[in-house]
Order: structure tokens, then C-alpha cells, then sequence
């Protein structure tokens, strides 16, 4: 889904066209490598002990959706396509009069680029070989509701919201300004345990789709997600709380707006030992592209960081992850970071220490990997100004805020 998104705020800022294309009965084109017999049903032998060999793939078989992506994959290879060393869902063909850009998702595709010819050529050569059908603009996309605008693209889920309220039966629930209240910790044994978990899990599954959109809920479903196993009453009014804040926010989303420079900017934070069981940070960042959010997580670290600073250390550690990966996207796509990427952070003490190695005895006991932040920083890939935590927008993916931060961080940055 980052891709996604990255995608489309390229094609916002440069005005390109978003088209999408939808194949009928997709796994039916896949080419069978083996051999697989079936039981044939009931009516097609008088004899039932005859078996049938498949000559193409069916729906059903475990190896069909690898068969149909393998198909799909050498058909658009055949058309001159390239495809991506970093997302292999996405496929890209360059030209002498552009680019186009093609994003695949099972069976539905997101078609863009700045050579509307091509397009339209790349269209007639899909329909010549397989069963699709042409949507047109792009409206609607994996419960995504995409709006295009002289002044952007609007991302939002307001269908799919209003159908987790209705599961949730919060129709006429009340309202609420914020998904979680402040300085509060639950605990996996709190309270009594639910009777039965299903729709408590129905419901964090849902929620966890809804983040693709809505990233202010990012931090209070990661702490949800952590009782899947054994859910409690508690948790499940946790639950409920955020589904009545998403109420009355049901049409917000991400908007990408028009004539932004993409240029690759990140915030870092981490709450220090925030999780009340295991004592482990939970790591924040996210990822703008101009003005566009485009990459962010709300994560519970891997290990106990000793220090406020040693947990700031491993989150800056795990966002530089996301820009070595979004660098080379955006190179393929034809938008290269020139420049040190921006890595903005609120603890000096974390930034000194990739700054200056002599600090190897506070960082000895650390994981090599999360030390490539400094190769990264002595090679000008990344640069590491600070920020006030006032204005640290990775804030509300690490800890509940107060409403008046919270509707601030909401407004930032065109989310």
C-alpha cells in the first residue's frame, strides 16, 4: 500500500491520469507447471472412479494465484515492461515521450504515467490477452474511494468506516474527540475475558485495513492488535472507543496535492519503555513525499532499550529501513533523491550518536544492524536536523495526546 500511495501522489503532483483496468476470472489464465489430477464432480462420469487432469488453472488450487501472477508477469515482460526491484507488483515501461506505470493487486490494476499513448496502446494489448474489463478514471480501488480535484487526490475509506460502525452496532453510539484517552496503559490481564473473541477480532482486523488511510489511529489499533489471543472486556471497550472517534471522522483520509516537489522527508520518534507488560518502546515514524504522507508505523521494538535515548536510537535505526527503500523506488520511477533525506528527530542525544562513533560504549551492546544509520549518515544519504518535540509530527504514532495535539497532528501536513 505504500506504493500505492506513492504512486499516486507522483501522479497528483505531475497531473497524471489514473486509470483502472479489472480481469474477469483471473485465476483461470494461469499455465499449470505440474502435474494435478481432481475428483471430478458429481454427473460428469457414470463411474466414479475416474480422476481428471488439469490443463489450466482453477480456483480452488493452491498454486493458482501464483500461476496467474507468473502470467501475467511474462505477458507484460513480453509488452517491453520492466519490472520493479523493489515492489514486484509494480511494472514500468519508459519511453522517448514518457513513462507509464503499472500497479497490480490480484486481479485489479492502477494504470498511470506521462504517455497517454502508451497507455492506451498497453490497454488494447492487455484486452488482446486476457478477459479485462476497461473501469475507466480511477474511483474506487480495494475499499479505497479515490477523488481527483483541481487541487489533488483525496484517499479516504468512508464506505468501509460506515461499515465497521454498523458491525460494531455503534450506529448511534456518541462521539468522541480522540481514539484513546491520555496516560492510559492496558495490560493483557486486565479485566475478565470475553465469552467469545470473534468480533473483537473482526473488528481490530478491520481497523487494521482502515490504517491505510487513517494513520491517527495507527498507535491505539497497534496497542489493540497486541490481545488478539486472549481479548478482555477492557479491550474491547478500547475497541468500541475508537470506532465512535471514527464516526464522526469518517471522511477524512490522505490528500496528495498538485505542483509539490517530491522531495523524500522523515519523522522519527519512540516512547521509552511505553509498553506496560514487557517494558518495550514502541517506535513512530512516517514518511512525506513534498507535503504528501505517503510510509508510516506504529511498532513495539524487538528488544528492551536501556535508555530514552537508546529507544530513539532504534527507531531513527528502523525508519532509515523505509527511506533506503522508498530512495530506490523513487529513483525507478523517475524521481531520484539528489539530496540527503531529511530524518527529523526530537533527541539530541540519539543524533550525536550517529553523528559521532566515540560513543561506541553506550552503543556497544546494541544490534550491528541498527548501526547503519551511521554508514548512511558519514555517506550524506541522510541528514538529521532536530526537531521540538512540539513539532514532532511522528508523535501520535508512538503515545495518546491530548485533543488539542491531536487535531493538530491531523492537520498537518495536508492529512
Amino acid at each position: 500500500m505504500t506504493t500505492v500511495r506513492t504512486v499516486i501522489s507522483i501522479a497528483a503532483s505531475s497531473g497524471w491520469s489514473l486509470h483502472q483496468m479489472d480481469v474477469k476470472n483471473a485465476f483461470l489464465h494461469g499455465d499449470l507447471t505440474e502435474d494435478i489430477y481432481m475428483t471430478p464432480p458429481q454427473g460428469i462420469f457414470s463411474s466414479s472412479k475416474g480422476v481428471c487432469k488439469l490443463k489450466r488453472s482453477l480456483y480452488g488450487l493452491k498454486q493458482a494465484p501464483r500461476a496467474w501472477y507468473e502470467k501475467f508477469r511474462s505477458t507484460l515482460l513480453g509488452f517491453s515492461f520492466t519490472q520493479s526491484q523493489y515492489d514486484s507488483s509494480l511494472f514500468i515501461h519508459s519511453t522517448s515521450a514518457g513513462i507509464v506505470l503499472l500497479l497490480l493487486y490480484v486481479d485489479d490494476m492502477v494504470i498511470t504515467g506521462s504517455d497517454l499513448a502508451s497507455i492506451q496502446r498497453l490497454k488494447q494489448q492487455l484486452q488482446s490477452a486476457f478477459h479485462i474489463k476497461d473501469l475507466g478514471t480511477l474511483h474506487y480501488f480495494l475499499g479505497l474511494e479515490v477523488h481527483s480535484t483541481s487541487k489533488g487526490i483525496l484517499l479516504h475509506q468512508h464506505k468501509y468506516t460506515t461499515d465497521l460502525i454498523s458491525m460494531a452496532g455503534l450506529e448511534s453510539a456518541n462521539l468522541v474527540d480522540t481514539p484513546l484517552e491520555v496516560n492510559v496503559k492496558y495490560h493483557r490481564d486486565d479485566g475478565d475475558l470475553l465469552p467469545d473473541p470473534l468480533l473483537y477480532r473482526q473488528l481490530v482486523g478491520s481497523l487494521n485495513y482502515l490504517i491505510i488511510t487513517r494513520p491517527d489511529i495507527s498507535f491505539v489499533v497497534q496497542q489493540v492488535s497486541q490481545f488478539m489471543h486472549s481479548p478482555r472486556h477492557l479491550h474491547l471497550a478500547a475497541v468500541r472507543r475508537i470506532i465512535r472517534y471514527l464516526k464522526d471522522t469518517s471522511h477524512r483520509g490522505l490528500f496528495f496535492p498538485t505542483e509539490i516537489t517530491p522531495k523524500l522527508s522523515a519523522y522519527s520518534d519512540a516512547d521509552w519503555a511505553g509498553c506496560p507488560d514487557t517494558r518495550r518502546s514502541v517506535t513512530g515514524w512516517c514518511m512525506f513525499l513534498g507535503s504528501s504522507l505517503i510510509s508510516w508505523k506504529s511498532k513495539k521494538q524487538a528488544r528492551v532499550s536501556k535508555s530514552s535515548t537508546e529507544s530513539e536510537y532504534r527507531a531513527m535505526s528502523a525508519a532509515w529501513s523505509e527511506i533506503i527503500w522508498l530512495r530506490g523506488l523513487l529513483a525507478e520511477l523517475g524521481f531520484p533523491q539528489t539530496e540527503p533525506t531529511s530524518l527529523y528527530a526530537d533527541n539530541t542525544s540519539a543524533i550525536q550518536i550517529v553523528a559521532n562513533t566515540v560513543f561506541h560504549e553506550r552503543t556497544k551492546h546494541i544490534e550491528v544492524d541498527c548501526h547503519s544509520i551511521c554508514d548512511a549518515y558519514d555517506d550524506r544519504l541522510i541528514a538529521l536536523p532536530h526537531v521540538s518535540t512540539q513539532f514532532q509530527v511522528a508523535d501520535i504514532l508512538t503515545k495518546a495526546v491530548p485533543r488539542s495535539r491531536h487535531q493538530e497532528k491531523e492537520t498537518s501536513k495536508h492529512f
